[in-house]
This record gives structure tokens, sequence and C-alpha cells, in this order.
């Protein structure tokens, strides 16, 4: 099984204990007078991608049955009701599921069989909000290797921008949708200069954090689309130069020092103090930021493929004569560890500081054409375990499994 690495930052370990959060905490003590309480119950069908390969050849096992695989929920084993193999980019519905267990006195009718397509499903996520202008040609490169070696005929796929590229594609299977939509792409994020002299402190950070705010919206609401297509493995490319909601810390305040004549040395006195303090509550607001995509992802059984199209970093820019090297290096790790977090928490991989693309879509088209997909019904009753932890097991030796660790409920609705 896909488990987290070791990327030497904070920024991993809180975003999994928000998305591991329950819930729980937040309950208050009983009311004085309680009134006669309003169940809501839904039981949803639990789908998982899982990878298996062989351990001796690397080649993918494309003959396993129902009884080949286990599923455990929180360590509790989960009865599994359906299984669709896609093998080659073909799919084969192995098991149907049964209509979900109604709640008891309920009679519900027969549900409708769905209608499946076959091939693929990608959604291409272009964050040209957090792209460099100056890395517009390379974007768009990135583009036409996914065509010619991820996108084929029959793949059905959608392509999304954030920014001023203004593309919104809806799911189809014409290429020349993509084709067309490549030379519109232009990255418009804030160079280092512009974050230096225009994101002041914690209270000045606007246009930081509209920008992240539209674009982790705007993929919340793709994956709430994509909730919708059942059975297969809806693979995420997502290109984006990734997230720091606290750069370059003090060049900024040296910067601010120098514009209004301050003193920061003066007999200990910082005036920048709670500033700082404000700045550590923008990286809790991108742990978080994080962890809401991450469970958005999961809850539509959807897999994040990042890629940094800045590819293989060696320094900064000759441009960038503001910034020392130390502050350099500290916002590249924290962009890129921001995109391993979101594809590591999804089971997917992260395409950061690696200029071989080639490598990597191949490797993302090996994964998106060769997989099975599990169903259940979760026999876990408690409403208030919001996410849930999966283990995937392959009864066959010399099976190594690849899935999702884990998933979230759907936020409960608003009191009525």
């Amino acid at each position: 099984m896909r488990t987290v690495k070791n990327t030497g930052k904070w920024l991993v370990t809180a975003a999994l204990a928000l998305v591991g959060a329950t819930g729980t905490a937040s309950q208050g003590p009983p009311a004085a007078a309680p009134q006669q309480p309003t169940f809501r119950v839904a039981v949803d069908l639990v789908t998982t991608d899982v990878i298996v390969r062989d351990a001796k050849t690397d080649s993918f096992v494309s003959d396993l049955k129902v009884n080949d695989f286990e599923v455990y929920e929180d360590g509790v084993r989960q009865e599994i009701v359906s299984l669709v193999l896609t093998h080659g980019g073909r799919v084969f519905n192995v098991q149907t599921p049964p209509p979900a267990p109604a709640p008891e006195g309920i009679v519900l009718p027969p549900a409708r069989p769905i209608n499946e397509a076959a091939g693929r499903v990608f959604l291409i996520f272009i964050d040209d909000l957090h792209l460099d202008f100056k890395n517009t040609p390379r974007t768009r490169d990135l583009l036409t290797r996914m065509l010619r070696n991820l996108i084929h005929e029959g793949d059905m796929f959608g392509i999304v921008s954030t920014g001023t590229s203004s593309i919104s594609e809806q799911l189809t299977y014409d290429r020349q949708v993509l084709e067309s939509a490549i030379s519109r792409v232009a990255g418009s994020g804030l160079t280092p200069d512009d974050l230096i002299k225009t994101i002041q402190g914690s209270r000045d950070a606007s246009e930081l954090r509209y920008r992240a705010h539209v674009a982790f919206s705007t993929a919340n609401k793709q994956m709430r689309l994509l909730e919708n297509i059942r059975n297969r493995r809806k693979a995420v490319i997502y290109v984006s130069s990734g997230y720091d909601f606290n750069p370059f810390e003090t060049s900024r305040l040296q910067y601010q020092s120098r514009m209004f004549g301050i003193d920061t040395g003066n007999q200990g006195f910082d005036p920048f103090a709670t500033q700082s303090q404000g700045n550590q509550f923008a990286e809790a607001e991108l742990v978080r930021e994080l962890a809401e995509l991450i469970r958005s992802a999961n809850r539509a059984n959807a897999t994040l493929y990042t890629i940094d199209p800045r590819g293989l970093v060696g320094g900064q820019d000759i441009g960038d004569q503001q910034v020392n090297s130390s502050e350099w290096n500290n916002h590249l790790r924290e962009t890129q560890d921001s995109l391993r977090v979101l594809a590591e928490q999804t089971g997917g991989i992260a395409v950061v500081n690696n200029n071989d693309f080639d490598k990597a879509l191949k490797r993302i088209d090996a994964e998106t054409s060769d997989y099975y997909v599990l169903g259940y019904y979760s026999s876990n009753p408690d409403p208030l375990k919001r996410t849930r932890r999966i283990e995937v097991k392959a009864m066959r030796d010399d099976a190594q499994v690849w899935s999702r660790t884990s998933y979230s409920l759907r936020p409960p609705p608003p009191p009525q």
C-alpha cells in the first residue's frame, strides 16, 4: 500500500492530523431540555481503487476474484459487494453491487442500473494562478506530452483552469478540445518580487489568500462533480507550482522596515512580532486547505497526480536578487511538499523536481490502465466517525497492493 514519505516538514504531519480528524471533539454538553432527535440515515457504496502487481515481475495481476481480496475499515473486515476490473483500458464488470441496505421499516423501490461508459476518466486541473508566467512554455509542452503519452482514443477527460487561462471544458472524448486548450494556457502566478513587495503581513496577504482560495475551491468543486462517476479510476492531473502561505518572511520584513524606516534591532524591540505570529496562523490555514481537498478527493475516489512544470529547480532566477538562498530553498521545499501531500494522501504520485515528464506520464498511464475497483457498504454504525481508514489485502503470494488509505463521509446536512 502506498504510504506517506518523510518530506521533512511539519506540513505533512499536520495535514494528516486534519484529514484523520473524527469531529468528536465538537460535542457539547447535553441540553437542559432535550427534544426528540431526528435521524437521517444514508448508506453509500464505498469504492476504492486497487492496483495489484507481482513482486517478482512487477506485472499487473489481472485474474483476481472477489474472494482474493480482503478490505478492512478501521480494522473491521467489510463484505465486498462489487468488483470492476480495468485491464489495458478495457472495463470488465466482474460483480455488480446490490442495492444499499435499507434502514429498518423503510421500503425503497428497486434501484436503476447505472449506465457506465467504457474507457478512462481524466481531469486536467491547471492552477495557472500558481504558475509563473515564465513557465508558460514548459506548461504547454507538458500538456502536449500528455496528449501524446497519456490521453488515448476512448479516454474521457475534462480541463479546468483556475485563473486567466479561462479554461472550463466538461468531460469529453474529443482530443481536439485539449489541443485547442493548450495554446490558451498562460501562467499568472506571483513572482518572488511580487511576494516580497506586496505581501507585507498576514493582514495584507489578501491577494495571496484569494488566489489560494480560488484554486482550492475550484478543485473541491471538481471533486464533488467526480463523485457522480462510479467504478472508474478518476485520475486528476494537478498542474501547479505548489503553495506557501508564508513566503520569504525575512525578506518581506526587511523590505518593509526599509520602506518605513523602522529599526528592528533597537534594544531588542521587534515591531513585527505580532506579524510573525500571524504568519504561523497562515501556515495552519494552508494545512487546513490541503486537508479539505484531500478529504474531497478521497470521498470522490479520485487520485491526484500533482505535476510541477518547473521541473528540476537548480536555484533561483537571476532576477530574484532580493531573496537569499536559504529563504529560496525553504520556499521551494514548502511548495513541493504541498504537492507531495496532495498526491501521496490520495494514492497518486508527485512529479516534482523532475524533468523526465515522459517517464512520469507513462507511469500514470500504466496505473490508470490496469486496476481494480472494490465496493462495499460500510458496517461502521458510528456517524461521528467522519474519516475511516481503509486497508486492502490481496490473498495471493508475492502480491504488492496499492490503494488509498482513507476516505471521509460527506459533511452532515445543515439543520432544518
